[in-house]
């Protein structure tokens, strides 16, 4: 297979299936069954000979076998040697320390390890920097003794103690601080035989400034390993006799090297910027080459994530065709085993070699990014994973790659990169006397090759009575380390790893080591049964639909097919659909928003008439819609998906032309839409008696115009209604394609209506309109409270309104997060889809103690950043969605430069000149104060906060009124968790960012000013589009006097709301307690309660990518106003009552004064019996007025069911605050259910980055 058709296979196995690449595997890389038992045997027995080898035993070994990553200890540790060398504040470096020290049980270490650093004694150890005996209360009381002292020596003490832990394990791992002194401490610690491959420490460059700064360091590297070597210049041609027994004479092979990531050289080194990386990238990497092959040593192009590992190849094949470096055979490639395509790069590579006249240095190794490439994949809904998911078909593939490269004697010299005793072992057996070497990590592995090495000495044979063993050597200070060490200790501290439990004892050897073929055979099919591929991970905990497959923009194959179908996009014709007929209609045209002088289309909009016409339509086929059932329309939904999968290209064709939204942006939204569908269709076939409400109209947005259009809908019709849909303006032809789609998947015509034009003209005659049942509606925060004062305008009953509206969302970072995450999370944030995300970051609270760093390296970032037309690939966002946005928001700059500091923005090239760019802003101002309302775009604001002003930055937060999102950067979980119990945002993201919310993972939805909840894509949404299914009782007559012009109760709302603190910390038992000894009615009461029990008693928890944990929480909506007129039943007001308690509310029962006496009574009762002072409390009833208009009160309950009730709802109407809800009494016991009990609730989503706080441990554990 000639080169160019072998790298296409390459990409095509990028996400072969598992079980296929392994049964490949096993068929062409068969060794005997006696040499696998010599293998088996001889492994068993170095293992043996290394247990009872008392001297070699490091600190790391006894760490990784005392502390694995299955308990909280463990983990404990991974998060202060990641974080704490770093903290720069005193009092963060306390907190975090107290944390995790708090968190162990200690005392189930004492003693065990035979280490003095593991054991209790190591506190001695490292507060006075020499051993000292401790008495027997200490080493017999761990637990206590290390809390006593955390709390009695003083936080600085400890501080210095837990620092100087750190830096002791960090020395395991850094040879040195510059190469001079790595290669003095290694020639120290090593025999004289040794060589290095030096690598620089640090993660990739966040900015140009950063890859420019590795450079330079990398060529000082290459400088002081070359200058330490006595090297004559490099033959031309490349040694035709392979020995392994080193070269007496120096050659490139006997000489100590570098290896270099490419992500350090270029912040931008991804495939959708290849023209940049072959531009910029490629001459770095060459200087760095040329400068090797000066003094002819070897430099290696290091492993990274597997999404990179196309355009490496790209680089590495230019280099070894540059004839600038003919003759030099230092040239390196790192190979990961653990990726299915390993066997075909490894054919590739050994292709190029013998093409170029070269002999490849090629280091085979298993591969460090496991977890993340397992979450990767499965946030991208790949087809499967680009690596393996068992460890043992990782090392199948392992020994193939070993022999494909041993063969190849005359183009590669191997390297074999191993801790392992079985691979080590299976590598002697197979090679013969062929030339390779070994490689271990420094730190780790010298007791397995210093035994091999003896074991070897002994043999008869002098060609193999040595052998080569080269150290992978980390270079440059502690502070660098972190990132490095985690990955080390996560890679080899899971319990299934074999350096986990190399020297522990209580591992049988025979369990330890097992014959691989066997190990792999023993699963079938041939992938881990706890970790299913991308689409099933849904199905897999119980979930019956599939995860939306996603396209994988770094694959040359995928992006040119959806680029190409992106570049046909034909002109767009929207017409109004009604009856499932496109209206003929006058068109006006549509220009894209890139470039305003490109015609892309016309539209069509509707009249007075066809409104109408629509609504009567759809009201007349309510009824039988209703009647075809909720399995029927489950599987219409699952229709509707699949044909957006069908139409995947060209519906992200649509979005980035009309909605001037990025290719990688529609990915996600078609991604989006087709969950939404999927989801609601499960969510459909569970419901129990429960119908739809009648007509629906739903209002969507120009910035998510397919997902948020398709997700209302859905969720209408699943429930049984027939729908009114008006997407917005800007963006009709996306809306209208996905009515098509419904349509051509069997929904009505006459149930799905697309209403095009002006939301006031269609507004104006829908919103009063009786046969409306209910509005759903995204978009701003002022149009939901129009919409909201029109429905109060209503005669009757009150009809459901939900709306997700805007937002002044925050992000709160402290000195212990990780800065290159924070900047790599902020910019995806605050300017991914121009900032146009209702979950988009617009404040950034940072310590001052690290503000400088990042947002220096924030500075830097942004100036990476391309601005263009959104269907290139390398544009990393497009424009905003008209002149009119665009107008505002160069307001909003203009501003900011005369109040505010500038403290980045990108810059335009004249691509962007005609078409609604913004270019992205980041400025630091004083205080939240001075911004009034959302600025929804790329623009940043950023304030600095001292650590002890924590509370005053949640005040801020607070102050604005809004509860979309929000963002938590830190390590230390105290931290995150005060910030998200003492905010209102409806999802906070924790470590991560904070956009791009997934359907059934993270239902996206706020509170507040942000929304009146339901979550959207939550378990909770389709209630309200639904009704019981009961017969409708008459309305009794509801008549109460509003009396607007009262004050003076504002103390007693805010008393309300105080009491609530206490009152959500208590349990739903301890609730339930309380209840018990008041209410009267204990059969209603045995009822709520097991729906308490069932729905709020505790989070639930949801599926979502491995390495990331989150959970929706229902809680109290806040202060309710209970109206008690003359004729209510004053039973009903206790069940009433208990209900919302029972929910976490607070409670002022506004009451006539004949009830009032009854209501001081209860009030007392439930003092009596523990209630907190102040949740419930009894006011007149002629100061309704005042509590209603209060913007605390966040819901009014009424015995108004059936009646009119709007003279009540528009004074509620009237509010500042929040939309609140008219919460109506149940007539019969049996309707107070979990649907009713929801207008008291208000649901939160907690998203948190497990990774941040210790490493995917649950994966790394994963039992089969």
């Amino acid at each position: 297979m000639n080169q160019t058709a072998l790298r296409n296979k390459i990409r095509q196995a990028t996400h072969q299936e598992e079980h296929q690449a392994v049964t490949q595997l096993l068929h062409s890389n068969p060794l005997s069954g006696a040499t696998r038992e010599t293998i088996l045997q001889e492994s068993r027995e170095l293992v043996t000979q290394c247990r009872a080898d008392k001297t070699s035993s490091g600190i790391l070994d006894a760490f990784l076998l005392e502390f694995g990553l299955s308990n909280a200890e463990g983990v404990a540790l991974m998060c202060l040697a990641e974080a704490l060398l770093r903290v720069p504040d005193a009092l963060t470096a306390d907190r975090l320390i107290a944390e995790k020290i708090q968190a162990g049980n200690w005392n189930s270490h004492r003693s065990n390890s035979k280490s003095l650093f593991v054991n209790a004694s190591t506190w001695g150890l490292m507060l006075t920097g020499q051993l000292v005996s401790l008495d027997s209360e200490i080493t017999d009381n761990t637990d206590n003794w290390v809390r006593r002292l955390t709390a009695s020596a003083g936080e600085p003490v400890i501080r210095a103690a837990v620092m100087q832990a750190m830096k002791m394990m960090g020395g395991q791992y850094v040879l040195g601080r510059n190469i001079k002194e790595g290669l003095k401490r290694g020639a120290k610690q090593n025999d004289i035989s040794t060589r290095f491959s030096f690598d620089m420490l640090g993660e990739g460059a966040r900015t140009d400034a950063d890859a420019r700064n590795y450079l330079t360091a990398y060529a000082s590297a290459i400088d002081s390993i070359g200058q330490g070597e006595s090297s004559p210049e490099p033959s031309k041609e490349p040694s035709k006799e392979p020995s392994r027994e080193p070269s007496k004479e120096h050659d490139v092979n006997n000489a100590n090297g570098i290896s270099v990531k490419l992500s350090a050289l270029h912040p931008r080194y991804y495939f959708a910027q290849n023209d940049l990386v072959m531009k910029e990238l490629l001459p770095r990497i060459k200087q760095l080459c040329v400068q090797a092959a000066k003094y002819n040593i070897g430099l290696s192009i290091d492993a990274e994530e597997a999404y990179r590992l196309d355009i490496s190849m790209d680089i590495f094949e230019a280099l070894a065709k540059d004839s600038d470096l003919d003759g030099w055979q230092g040239l390196g490639f790192v190979l990961q085993a653990y990726q299915k395509r390993a066997p075909d790069t490894a054919k590739w590579l050994i292709g190029l070699a013998r093409e170029t006249g070269r002999r490849l240095m090629v280091r085979l190794v298993k591969g460090a990014y496991w977890d993340a490439e397992i979450k990767h994949a499965q946030e991208l809904g790949l087809a499967s994973y680009p690596v393996f998911t068992r460890k043992a078909n990782t090392d199948l593939c392992y020994q193939h790659c070993a022999g494909i490269l041993l063969d190849a004697q005359d183009a590669v010299y191997p390297q074999f990169a191993t801790h392992n005793a079985y691979t080590a072992t299976m590598i002697l057996n197979i090679a013969g006397d062929r030339e390779f070497e070994f490689q271990r990590l420094h730190g780790m592995g010298h007791i397995l090759y210093d035994n091999l090495k003896l074991s070897i000495s002994k043999t008869a044979n002098p060609k193999t009575a040595t052998i080569p063993v080269r150290v992978y050597a980390p270079i440059g200070n502690h502070s660098d380390l972190l990132p490095y060490l985690v990955r080390r200790l996560l890679e080899n501290g899971a319990n299934s790893s074999f350096v986990n439990r190399f020297l522990d004892e209580q591992t049988p050897v025979e369990e330890l080591l097992e014959d691989n073929r066997k190990q792999v055979n023993s699963c079938f099919p041939y992938q881990h049964k706890g970790i299913p591929v991308p689409p099933e991970m849904f199905r897999a905990v119980g979930e019956e639909r599939m995860n939306a497959h996603g396209i994988d923009l770094d694959s040359i194959l995928e992006s040119e097919q959806l680029l190409d179908q992106v570049a046909k996009t034909p002109q767009l014709l929207s017409q109004p659909i009604i009856d499932g007929v496109a209206l003929d209609k006058a068109l006006d045209p549509s220009y894209s928003p890139s470039d305003q002088t490109q015609l892309i289309g016309h539209s069509a909009r509707v009249s007075d008439g066809d409104i109408l016409t629509a609504l009567e339509s759809a009201h007349q086929a309510y009824p039988a819609w209703n009647g075809v059932g909720h399995g029927a329309r489950a599987t219409i939904l699952e229709k509707v998906a699949d044909l957006m999968e069908r139409d995947f290209g060209k519906l992200i064709g649509v979005i980035s032309l009309e909605g001037g939204r990025t290719v990688n942006d529609g990915i996600s939204e078609v991604r989006e839409a087709i969950d939404f569908c999927r989801y609601y269709a499960v969510q459909a076939k569970s419901f129990r008696g429960l119908i739809g409400r009648g007509v629906f109209f739903c209002v969507s947005p120009w910035n998510f115009p397919l997902a948020i259009t398709v997700g209302q809908i859905a969720a209408a019709l699943a429930a049984g209604n027939t729908v009114l849909a008006k997407p917005a303006a800007q963006t009709p032809a996306i809306a209208a394609y996905a009515v098509r789609l419904f349509h051509e998947a069997g929904v009505p015509g006459q149930a799905l209506q697309l209403l095009l034009g002006s939301g006031a003209q269609i507004g104006n005659l829908v919103l009063t309109d009786s046969r409306i049942a209910g509005v759903s509606f995204t978009g701003s925060t002022g149009t939901a409270q129009h919409i909201n004062q029109q429905l109060a305008l209503r005669s009757g009953a009150p009809i459901p309104f939900i709306a997700e509206t805007g937002g002044q969302n925050c992000m709160v970072v402290d000195s212990s997060a990780l800065p290159e995450q924070v900047v790599d999370d902020v910019i995806m944030s605050a300017f991914q889809s121009a900032g146009q995300r209702c979950s988009a970051l617009r404040v950034l609270f940072i310590q001052s103690d690290i503000a400088d760093n990042v947002l220096h390296m924030l500075k830097g970032a942004m100036a990476s950043l391309n601005v263009g037309d959104p269907r290139l690939l390398r544009s990393d966002l497009g424009p905003v969605i008209d002149s009119g946005a665009q107008k505002e928001l160069q307001a909003h700059i203009d501003r900011m430069h005369r109040e505010a500091k500038l403290i980045a923005k990108v810059e335009l090239d004249k691509s962007c000149t005609n078409g609604s760019f913004i270019a992205p802003h980041a400025f630091e101002i004083d205080s939240l104060d001075l911004l009034t309302e959302e600025v929804f775009g790329p623009i940043l604001h950023v304030v600095r906060f001292d650590s002890d002003k924590l509370g005053e930055v949640i005040e801020q937060i607070n102050n604005t009124g809004f509860g979309l999102t929000l963002g938590v950067h830190s390590r230390i979980q105290a931290f995150a968790q005060k910030v998200f119990s003492n905010t209102i945002a409806g999802n906070t993201y924790i470590n991560r960012n904070m956009v791009g919310a997934v359907v059934g993972v993270n239902p996206f939805g706020g509170r507040g000013l942000s929304g009146t909840g339901p979550k959207a894509g939550g378990p909770n949404y389709m209630q309200r589009f639904s009704q019981a299914d009961i017969p409708v009782t008459e309305g009794r007559s509801f008549d109460v006097p509003i009396d607007e012009s009262k004050t003076g109760y504002g103390a007693t709302v805010s008393s309300a709301h105080q009491a609530l603190k206490c009152w959500r910390s208590h349990s739903i038992d301890s609730r339930l307690i309380i209840l018990q000894q008041v209410t009267t009615d204990p059969m209603w009461l045995q009822q709520i309660d097991a729906i308490a029990r069932e729905k709020l008693a505790n989070p639930i928890e949801l599926p979502g990518p491995t390495g990331e944990d989150n959970q929706l929480s229902v809680q109290g909506r806040g202060v309710v106003t209970l109206i008690v007129i003359q004729q209510d039943l004053f039973t009903d007001a206790e069940k009433q009552i208990a209900s919302a308690l029972l929910c976490g509310c607070s409670v002022i029962v506004t009451a006539d004064r004949c009830h009032q006496a009854g209501l001081q009574s209860l009030q007392d009762k439930y003092a009596e019996a523990g209630l907190p002072r102040n949740l419930l409390q009894v006011a007149p009833l002629d100061n309704l007025g005042s509590l209603i208009l209060d913007d605390q009160v966040e819901g009014v309950m009424a015995n108004s069911l059936n009646a009119n009730s709007s003279s009540l709802r528009q004074v509620m109407a009237k509010r500042t605050g929040s939309i609140i809800p008219l919460i109506e009494w149940p007539q019969r016991d049996e309707d107070y259910s979990y649907h009713w009990l929801l207008w008291f609730l208000s649901e939160r989503t907690r998203t948190e980055n497990l990774v941040a706080r210790g490493g995917n441990t649950k994966l790394f554990n994963l039992e089969e």
